[in-house]
């Protein structure tokens, strides 16, 4: 192997290992993020509610996230925030049941 392709490759090798990095680190950032949202869909503010429904309103549909909203319409003292969570919630109920009603590939 010339040195040329040593340099090539080791540039190749930093190159690599510098979007791993970033990656990760868009992983946590990320992560962190949906943390905080849920939080705030708590907080006193109810702009910062708003906001974290908004996030929520773009998660993929869970079990999880059908009980959060459950919780958070019986405890959202504002109409309009609740309404709102009402809709979220019928969306995600519905992605949660066509998702049990589909056969798994695993029962065989």
């Amino acid at each position: 192997m010339t040195d040329e392709q040593k340099r090539w490759l080791r540039i190749a090798g930093y190159t690599a290992a510098a979007i791993a990095v970033a990656g990760g680190l868009s992983a946590l950032l990320v992560r962190d993020q949906i943390g905080r949202q849920q939080r705030n869909l708590f907080h006193s503010s109810a702009l910062r509610r708003m906001g974290a429904l908004e996030h929520i309103s773009r998660q993929e549909a869970s079990v999880d996230l059908l009980y959060l909203l459950r919780d958070y319409i019986a405890w959202e003292p504002r109409k309009l925030l609740r309404n709102r969570a009402r809709t979220q919630l019928e969306r995600v109920e519905q992605e949660v049941r066509a998702r049990e009603d589909q056969p798994s590939r695993l029962r065989g």
